[in-house]
């Protein structure tokens, strides 16, 4: 299938792909959306974009920033990940027993892989649901995760996002819910491309 990419950038003037030093001119379509469709693109392929000749910007719904907030965005194909729970039903929210879990600090090595080894003491103590603290990209490698710029981009150093869908298909097979932690609201200041893309934002 061929990989569509589209950014919304309503003020630009001309947006452009940038991957590994090939740059495609996208197509202007409706409400401020450009849309282009690279016949190179593939799972693990960088890339970001050209906003009226600046830049290149990760993509504002990047799945993968591999090298943190200011590199360049990485392609994911969801459909490769080998999921195994498929016959997994929710426990019931009315009985449930939450565990907040800081995906830094949860273990020495601070991933999610690292994390599934885990998991056997958390049933131990009647947890029911994890629910796992903010994971969105945030600066730096380590923090709370509420200073989050790429809003599904799972963070680098806790594994990315075939870390998270490994992590989440493992609590399934042993019975657990995953609860996300998500920060809609405001975004961090490091790491925040989006004033180049749109209007994000009021004047205030």
């Amino acid at each position: 299938a061929m990989v569509e990419l589209r950014v919304w950038a309503p003020n630009a003037r001309r947006v452009e792909l940038d991957s590994n030093d090939q740059v495609v001119k996208m197509t202007q379509g409706d409400a401020g959306w450009w849309c282009a469709h690279p016949s190179f693109m593939e799972h693990g392929t960088d890339y970001g974009f050209r906003i009226d000749g600046e830049g290149p910007f990760p993509d504002p719904r990047s799945p993968w920033q591999p090298e943190g907030v200011h590199g360049p965005s990485r392609w994911v194909d969801h459909a490769r990940f080998p999921w195994s729970d498929s016959d997994w039903q929710q426990p019931p929210l009315g009985s449930a027993v939450f565990y907040e879990l800081h995906m830094g600090t949860f273990t020495p090595e601070g991933t999610f892989d690292a994390a599934v080894d885990y998991l056997d003491h958390l049933l131990e103590l009647g947890v029911t649901h994890v629910e796992l603290m903010p994971v969105a990209e945030f600066s730096g490698e380590r923090g709370w995760g509420y200073d989050g710029v790429d809003l599904y981009a799972p963070h680098h150093v806790y594994g990315g996002p075939e870390g998270l869908k490994r992590l989440v298909n493992a609590c399934h097979q042993q019975g657990l819910a995953v609860v996300l932690d998500v920060v809609y609201n405001h975004l961090g200041p490091e790491g925040n491309y989006l004033h180049h893309f749109g209007p994000y934002f009021p004047r205030r």
